[in-house]
């Protein structure tokens, strides 16, 4: 009698369950009372609402539409929320976006941070942090989004002013698309490879 065998589990570099461990809603299942991550800030939260998302593209164009999107951010006075301040305020700090398995469009919405002081002191002008994992990348990538309507202050934040003098800084800011149900939109695409590549940030 033969021995019955498994089939081998399909190859991908994030992992063939990377969905449904991490963004479960999105792999069709309802494993959380809550969605993990796309409203990092309740609607209580102090600040200017905002919508930003976009899509990833790889070297050919294509949109990849099996990426997972974690973002770190301040609040709107620029600090980073501790565990108890979470329950207390309504502001994670943190969430996560999966692009759409059709359309490789995501999507989050929070309120726009503050200015984080640098290690040395010097403000940074508001950003989100984002950590990517998809098909075909090995390690995940680091990269921020700055807000395209910030000119004075994105001028004077140290990683934007290097990455500009070798006019690299326009691939990490998101543009402004106006407002959509009281909520500011902006759109940030991302290039994983080729012309008009992301800055990537070795950390």
């Amino acid at each position: 009698m033969a021995e019955k065998t498994l089939p081998q589990t399909a190859s991908q570099t994030a992992g063939p369950y990377v969905h449904i461990g991490l963004a479960p809603k999105v792999a069709g299942f309802e494993m959380y009372d809550q969605p993990l991550g796309e409203v990092i800030a309740g609607l209580d939260v102090p600040g200017e609402r905002i919508r930003v998302g976009g899509m990833i593209r790889d070297a050919e164009g294509e949109p990849v539409r099996d990426a997972l999107i974690e973002i770190w951010q301040a609040n709107a006075q620029g600090a980073y929320p501790d565990r108890d301040a979470v329950s207390k305020t309504g502001f994670w700090g943190w969430g996560r976006a999966s692009t759409h398995f059709e359309t490789g469009l995501w999507q989050v919405e929070t309120i726009r941070p503050g200015q984080v002081a640098g290690h040395n002191g010097t403000l940074q002008a508001p950003h989100l942090s984002l950590w990517i994992v998809a098909r075909g990348i090995n390690s995940g990538l680091h990269t921020r989004i700055y807000f395209n309507d910030l000119g004075d202050l994105n001028q004077q934040d140290p990683l934007l002013s290097t990455l500009s003098a070798v006019g690299r800084h326009n691939t990490l800011l998101a543009t402004d698309e106006g407002e959509a149900d009281g909520v500011r939109v902006f759109r940030f695409d991302i290039c994983l490879r080729g012309d008009g590549e992301t800055v990537f940030l070795d950390l």
